[in-house]
């Protein structure tokens, strides 16, 4: 699935030729698989033109940045923290995880409308009902907890790599003033807060740091 997708979206996109910054995405790309604790990924580091300030590994090492993420991640070592997390995501199945719990999920759905539902008038908005406390519940937390593993993996990642763990909550600090800080309430958000993802990314600082002093030092890498 993830190949597929991977290829579909090399057919519409657009690929970005800047020489300079493909050398630098498959620099830091092959310094991250290195370290990355998976032998079967056939890796492939893919950098499209576009506004869209994102970045995503799918299963199997297909990773693609978005140029319109790089002015917030400014050097290598934030393009690591970044890829790094995006990386942990794969490793960790977090994909093939979340498809399983919506699988379950829809099922149980299911189960409940074809049962204790059929009778009431309100169906339709008690199962409204249903998927909004689901999704909030269940789904939602699910997600974040996936986003927060990967920072916790994602940081290691980028020190094992020998770049300066320091630079992500520099990273997400930036990231924060570039999207004006907008977003859904975390409750509500697949993803945690930029304010709460520099908070946590915080805390890791001093085990990142061990890791890195063990690791090749290549600082925050090359400028953009």
């Amino acid at each position: 699935m993830g190949l597929q997708a991977f290829n579909e979206i090399k057919a519409k996109e657009k690929i970005s030729t800047n020489k300079r910054l493909n050398e630098i995405l498959q620099r830091v790309g092959k310094r991250i698989a290195a370290v990355a604790p998976v032998k079967d990924f056939n890796w492939e580091f893919l950098l499209i033109e576009s506004r869209e300030m994102n970045a995503f590994c799918l299963p199997g090492g297909k990773v693609a940045f978005y140029t319109g993420i790089l002015p917030a991640i400014e050097n290598e070592a934030a393009m690591a923290i970044v890829m790094g997390h995006e990386v942990a995501h794969a490793v960790l199945r977090h994909g093939a995880q979340r498809v399983s719990q919506q699988m379950a999920l829809q099922g149980g759905i299911a189960v409940l409308d074809a049962t204790v539902l059929q009778s009431r008038e309100n169906r339709g908005l008690v199962l409204a009902g249903l998927g909004l406390g689901a999704q909030v519940g269940v789904i939602l937390p699910f997600s974040r907890g996936h986003e927060s593993e990967a920072d916790d993996f994602g940081i290691r990642y980028a020190a094992q790599a020998g770049y300066d763990p320091s630079e992500g909550p520099r990273f997400w600090s930036r990231f924060a003033k570039a999207t004006g800080g907008s977003g859904a309430p975390n409750f509500l958000s697949t993803h945690p807060t930029s304010a709460s993802r520099i908070e946590h990314l915080e805390k890791l600082q001093q085990q990142a740091a061990a890791v890195y002093e063990t690791s090749p030092r290549y600082g925050l890498g090359e400028r953009f």
